[in-house]
């Protein structure tokens, strides 16, 4: 998974009724865009998260999604 600033971050609920979180990505730490990324959340919650398989990046240049 590789992303940049600027992208978007959703992390999809787990659970039958749980929503999708939808943030920002305001910083990548790991090398060449892979993560951990600092991410803040529509909610105003920030954190550093190492996304899982429940998580796609979209893309801000091209709007594709990963």
């Amino acid at each position: 998974m590789r992303a940049s600033k600027g992208d978007q971050i959703v992390q999809h609920g787990r659970v039958v009724g749980q929503h999708d979180k939808v943030g920002k990505i305001t910083e990548v730490l790991g090398p060449e865009g892979t993560p951990p990324y600092r991410v803040k959340f529509e909610d105003g919650h920030e954190g550093v998260c190492s996304p899982g398989p429940d998580t796609e990046i979209r893309h801000k240049d091209t709007g594709t999604m990963h």
